[in-house]
Protein backbone atom coordinates (compact mmCIF):
# COMPACT_ATOMS: atom_id res chain seq x y z
CA UNK A 1 0.00 0.00 0.00
CA UNK A 2 1.24 3.44 -0.84
CA UNK A 3 -0.23 6.30 0.97
CA UNK A 4 0.67 9.92 -0.39
CA UNK A 5 1.20 12.60 2.60
CA UNK A 6 -0.86 16.01 2.76
CA UNK A 7 -0.14 18.87 4.97
CA UNK A 8 -3.09 20.67 6.64
CA UNK A 9 -2.73 24.65 6.22
CA UNK A 10 -3.73 24.16 9.98
CA UNK A 11 -0.06 23.04 11.14
CA UNK A 12 1.66 25.78 9.65
CA UNK A 13 -0.59 28.52 11.40
CA UNK A 14 -2.89 27.84 14.81
CA UNK A 15 -4.64 31.09 14.83
CA UNK A 16 -2.48 32.22 17.99
CA UNK A 17 -2.36 28.94 19.83
CA UNK A 18 1.01 27.92 18.86
CA UNK A 19 4.48 29.84 19.42
CA UNK A 20 4.24 30.34 15.47
CA UNK A 21 2.17 33.38 16.61
CA UNK A 22 -0.91 35.27 14.99
CA UNK A 23 0.28 36.43 12.07
CA UNK A 24 -1.12 34.31 8.98
CA UNK A 25 1.70 33.60 6.38
CA UNK A 26 0.99 33.62 2.95
CA UNK A 27 -0.60 30.41 0.97
CA UNK A 28 2.77 30.23 -0.81
CA UNK A 29 4.90 29.74 2.19
CA UNK A 30 3.04 27.01 3.19
CA UNK A 31 3.35 25.45 -0.49
CA UNK A 32 6.50 26.36 -0.42
CA UNK A 33 7.10 24.31 2.81
CA UNK A 34 4.94 21.25 1.55
CA UNK A 35 7.80 21.48 -0.86
CA UNK A 36 10.88 21.38 1.05
CA UNK A 37 9.07 18.66 3.42
CA UNK A 38 8.86 16.09 0.80
CA UNK A 39 5.24 15.73 0.82
CA UNK A 40 2.51 15.32 -2.15
CA UNK A 41 -0.49 18.06 -1.35
CA UNK A 42 -2.21 20.13 1.62
CA UNK A 43 -5.03 21.22 2.65
CA UNK A 44 -6.74 24.53 3.15
CA UNK A 45 -8.84 25.74 5.32
CA UNK A 46 -11.14 28.42 3.80
CA UNK A 47 -9.73 30.73 6.62
CA UNK A 48 -6.40 31.11 5.69
CA UNK A 49 -7.81 31.30 2.20
CA UNK A 50 -9.71 34.10 3.39
CA UNK A 51 -6.93 35.85 5.20
CA UNK A 52 -4.61 35.76 2.34
CA UNK A 53 -7.37 37.21 0.15
CA UNK A 54 -7.70 33.95 -2.32
CA UNK A 55 -11.61 33.80 -2.53
CA UNK A 56 -12.14 35.15 -5.90
CA UNK A 57 -11.61 33.19 -9.16
CA UNK A 58 -8.79 34.84 -10.87
CA UNK A 59 -6.67 34.49 -7.22
CA UNK A 60 -7.69 30.60 -7.14
CA UNK A 61 -6.58 29.94 -10.50
CA UNK A 62 -3.35 31.66 -9.89
CA UNK A 63 -2.86 29.60 -6.71
CA UNK A 64 -3.71 26.62 -8.68
CA UNK A 65 -0.70 27.50 -10.94
CA UNK A 66 1.33 28.12 -8.23
CA UNK A 67 0.57 24.54 -6.86
CA UNK A 68 1.04 22.91 -10.67
CA UNK A 69 4.42 24.53 -11.32
CA UNK A 70 5.54 23.10 -7.74
CA UNK A 71 4.25 19.67 -7.63
CA UNK A 72 1.86 19.99 -4.69
CA UNK A 73 -1.49 18.63 -5.28
CA UNK A 74 -4.47 21.02 -3.37
CA UNK A 75 -5.87 18.36 -1.43
CA UNK A 76 -9.25 19.38 0.19
CA UNK A 77 -10.90 22.96 1.77
CA UNK A 78 -12.26 22.86 4.63
CA UNK A 79 -15.62 25.39 4.97
CA UNK A 80 -16.37 26.72 7.78
CA UNK A 81 -19.92 26.06 8.34
CA UNK A 82 -22.56 24.95 10.64
CA UNK A 83 -26.32 23.57 9.76
CA UNK A 84 -26.96 23.45 13.53
CA UNK A 85 -28.58 27.10 13.41
CA UNK A 86 -32.34 27.48 15.02
CA UNK A 87 -33.97 29.56 12.41
CA UNK A 88 -34.65 28.53 8.78
CA UNK A 89 -32.00 32.17 7.53
CA UNK A 90 -29.49 30.92 9.83
CA UNK A 91 -29.61 27.64 8.43
CA UNK A 92 -29.61 28.91 4.47
CA UNK A 93 -26.18 31.36 5.59
CA UNK A 94 -24.66 28.62 6.84
CA UNK A 95 -25.56 26.13 3.84
CA UNK A 96 -24.18 29.07 1.35
CA UNK A 97 -20.72 29.15 3.17
CA UNK A 98 -20.66 25.54 2.41
CA UNK A 99 -21.95 26.01 -1.01
CA UNK A 100 -19.18 28.57 -1.72
CA UNK A 101 -16.72 26.36 -0.36
CA UNK A 102 -17.52 23.78 -3.36
CA UNK A 103 -17.47 26.40 -5.67
CA UNK A 104 -13.99 27.50 -4.02
CA UNK A 105 -12.60 24.16 -4.71
CA UNK A 106 -13.99 24.15 -8.06
CA UNK A 107 -11.81 26.48 -9.26
CA UNK A 108 -8.93 25.24 -7.04
CA UNK A 109 -8.96 21.93 -8.60
CA UNK A 110 -9.08 20.80 -5.06
CA UNK A 111 -11.72 17.42 -4.88
CA UNK A 112 -12.89 17.54 -2.02
CA UNK A 113 -14.60 19.60 0.75
CA UNK A 114 -14.33 18.78 4.59
CA UNK A 115 -18.03 19.65 5.35
CA UNK A 116 -19.33 19.47 9.19
CA UNK A 117 -22.51 17.85 10.90
CA UNK A 118 -22.86 20.74 13.62
CA UNK A 119 -22.93 21.76 17.00
CA UNK A 120 -25.40 23.50 19.13
CA UNK A 121 -22.74 25.37 21.20
CA UNK A 122 -24.13 25.21 24.61
CA UNK A 123 -20.98 23.81 26.29
CA UNK A 124 -18.75 26.16 26.96
CA UNK A 125 -15.52 24.56 27.11
CA UNK A 126 -13.68 21.95 25.33
CA UNK A 127 -13.14 19.53 28.82
CA UNK A 128 -16.82 19.40 29.01
CA UNK A 129 -17.25 18.34 25.73
CA UNK A 130 -14.90 15.82 26.39
CA UNK A 131 -16.90 14.77 29.77
CA UNK A 132 -20.29 14.63 27.98
CA UNK A 133 -19.14 11.95 25.31
CA UNK A 134 -18.21 14.26 22.38
CA UNK A 135 -21.89 15.39 22.19
CA UNK A 136 -23.72 18.38 23.05
CA UNK A 137 -27.09 19.02 24.40
CA UNK A 138 -29.79 21.13 22.55
CA UNK A 139 -30.90 24.36 23.18
CA UNK A 140 -33.69 24.84 24.87
CA UNK A 141 -37.11 23.98 23.11
CA UNK A 142 -35.35 21.70 20.79
CA UNK A 143 -34.27 18.22 20.02
CA UNK A 144 -31.27 16.55 18.95
CA UNK A 145 -33.42 14.89 16.35
CA UNK A 146 -34.27 18.51 15.09
CA UNK A 147 -30.20 19.00 15.06
CA UNK A 148 -29.71 15.79 13.02
CA UNK A 149 -32.73 16.50 10.24
CA UNK A 150 -30.79 19.71 9.61
CA UNK A 151 -27.66 18.64 9.13
CA UNK A 152 -29.12 15.75 6.94
CA UNK A 153 -30.72 18.08 4.89
CA UNK A 154 -27.80 20.47 4.60
CA UNK A 155 -25.37 17.96 3.21
CA UNK A 156 -27.45 16.45 0.96
CA UNK A 157 -28.41 19.71 -1.23
CA UNK A 158 -24.73 20.16 -0.74
CA UNK A 159 -23.56 16.56 -2.17
CA UNK A 160 -26.09 16.90 -5.05
CA UNK A 161 -24.70 20.67 -5.67
CA UNK A 162 -20.77 18.95 -5.21
CA UNK A 163 -21.18 16.36 -7.46
CA UNK A 164 -22.65 18.66 -10.32
CA UNK A 165 -19.03 20.01 -9.99
CA UNK A 166 -17.49 17.12 -9.68
CA UNK A 167 -16.01 17.78 -6.53
CA UNK A 168 -16.57 15.29 -2.86
CA UNK A 169 -17.94 16.28 0.73
CA UNK A 170 -16.30 14.61 3.57
CA UNK A 171 -17.99 14.59 6.35
CA UNK A 172 -15.57 14.41 9.58
CA UNK A 173 -15.78 13.83 13.02
CA UNK A 174 -15.50 16.70 14.36
CA UNK A 175 -17.89 16.57 17.93
CA UNK A 176 -21.50 17.88 18.93
CA UNK A 177 -23.27 15.67 16.52
CA UNK A 178 -19.90 14.10 14.90
CA UNK A 179 -18.51 13.36 18.21
CA UNK A 180 -19.34 10.13 17.57
CA UNK A 181 -19.10 7.27 14.91
CA UNK A 182 -22.41 6.31 14.80
CA UNK A 183 -23.40 10.11 15.25
CA UNK A 184 -21.34 10.63 11.75
CA UNK A 185 -23.00 7.29 10.45
CA UNK A 186 -26.25 8.23 10.90
CA UNK A 187 -25.75 11.52 8.72
CA UNK A 188 -23.62 9.98 6.01
CA UNK A 189 -26.02 7.09 5.49
CA UNK A 190 -29.02 9.45 5.38
CA UNK A 191 -27.63 11.78 2.92
CA UNK A 192 -26.56 8.41 0.71
CA UNK A 193 -24.90 9.88 -1.82
CA UNK A 194 -21.68 9.09 -3.50
CA UNK A 195 -20.71 12.52 -3.24
CA UNK A 196 -20.52 12.32 0.76
CA UNK A 197 -17.24 10.26 2.03
CA UNK A 198 -15.90 10.71 4.98
CA UNK A 199 -12.53 12.24 6.55
CA UNK A 200 -11.64 10.67 9.62
CA UNK A 201 -9.63 12.40 11.81
CA UNK A 202 -7.70 10.17 14.04
CA UNK A 203 -7.38 12.44 17.38
CA UNK A 204 -10.99 13.24 17.79
CA UNK A 205 -12.32 9.86 18.90
CA UNK A 206 -9.79 9.78 22.30
CA UNK A 207 -12.89 10.18 24.22
CA UNK A 208 -14.60 7.31 23.48
CA UNK A 209 -14.37 3.64 25.29
CA UNK A 210 -12.51 2.11 22.28
CA UNK A 211 -11.57 4.93 20.06
CA UNK A 212 -9.80 2.47 16.83
CA UNK A 213 -13.68 0.51 17.39
CA UNK A 214 -14.93 4.30 16.60
CA UNK A 215 -12.16 4.52 13.31
CA UNK A 216 -13.27 1.27 11.42
CA UNK A 217 -16.63 2.94 10.87
CA UNK A 218 -15.41 4.81 8.59
CA UNK A 219 -12.93 2.40 6.56
CA UNK A 220 -15.44 1.10 4.18
CA UNK A 221 -16.20 5.11 3.16
CA UNK A 222 -12.96 6.70 3.82
CA UNK A 223 -11.53 9.30 1.18
CA UNK A 224 -9.40 11.14 3.20
CA UNK A 225 -7.20 10.32 6.57
CA UNK A 226 -6.08 13.59 8.87
CA UNK A 227 -3.41 12.24 11.40
CA UNK A 228 -2.89 14.19 14.57
CA UNK A 229 0.40 14.54 15.62
CA UNK A 230 1.51 16.25 18.75
CA UNK A 231 5.28 17.32 19.00
CA UNK A 232 5.78 19.02 22.41
CA UNK A 233 2.45 17.57 23.85
CA UNK A 234 -1.08 18.63 22.99
CA UNK A 235 -1.96 21.89 22.65
CA UNK A 236 -5.48 21.06 24.12
CA UNK A 237 -5.35 17.41 24.78
CA UNK A 238 -3.30 14.58 23.39
CA UNK A 239 -4.71 11.44 21.88
CA UNK A 240 -2.43 8.27 22.50
CA UNK A 241 -2.34 6.91 19.07
CA UNK A 242 -1.18 3.77 17.99
CA UNK A 243 0.01 5.07 14.19
CA UNK A 244 1.36 1.37 13.63
CA UNK A 245 -1.88 -0.26 14.42
CA UNK A 246 -3.74 2.61 12.05
CA UNK A 247 -1.56 1.61 8.97
CA UNK A 248 -2.54 -2.27 9.76
CA UNK A 249 -6.30 -1.44 9.60
CA UNK A 250 -6.08 1.13 6.52
CA UNK A 251 -4.07 -2.04 5.14
CA UNK A 252 -6.93 -4.48 5.69
CA UNK A 253 -9.54 -2.19 3.92
CA UNK A 254 -7.12 -1.42 1.20
CA UNK A 255 -6.66 2.67 1.45
CA UNK A 256 -4.54 4.30 -0.82
CA UNK A 257 -6.03 7.97 -0.33
CA UNK A 258 -4.63 10.85 1.13
CA UNK A 259 -2.92 10.72 4.42
CA UNK A 260 -2.67 14.44 5.92
CA UNK A 261 -0.85 15.86 8.61
CA UNK A 262 -2.83 17.81 10.89
CA UNK A 263 -0.06 19.01 13.92
CA UNK A 264 -2.06 19.82 16.94
CA UNK A 265 1.06 20.26 18.99
CA UNK A 266 3.14 22.85 21.54
CA UNK A 267 6.11 22.71 19.42
CA UNK A 268 6.98 25.29 16.93
CA UNK A 269 5.40 23.95 13.20
CA UNK A 270 9.25 24.33 12.03
CA UNK A 271 9.77 21.26 14.24
CA UNK A 272 6.33 19.43 14.51
CA UNK A 273 5.76 19.27 11.40
CA UNK A 274 8.55 17.25 9.66
CA UNK A 275 8.54 15.05 13.36
CA UNK A 276 4.55 14.47 12.72
CA UNK A 277 6.24 13.22 8.48
CA UNK A 278 8.23 10.73 10.05
CA UNK A 279 6.29 9.31 12.50
CA UNK A 280 3.44 8.76 10.06
CA UNK A 281 5.83 7.56 7.23
CA UNK A 282 7.24 5.37 9.55
CA UNK A 283 4.19 3.62 10.58
CA UNK A 284 2.55 3.68 7.31
CA UNK A 285 5.77 3.05 5.08
CA UNK A 286 4.92 5.47 2.25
Amino acid sequence: MTNKIAISSYSFHRFGGGPEGAETPTIESMIDGCVSYGVDGIEFLVEHLERNDKLNPPALHELKQYLAIRGISPVTVAASHNPVQTTPEGRRREQDKLLRTVDHAYELGAPFVRAHGGRWHTLASFPEMLANNGEEPPKEGFTIDQSYDWAIEALTEAATYAGERGVTLVLENHWGLTGTADGCVRIHDAVASPWLKYVLDTGNFLHRPDQYAEMAKFLPDLAVLHAKVYAGGGLLVEADLDYGRIAGMLKDVGFSGYISIEFEGKAHPEAGIPDGIATIRGAIGS
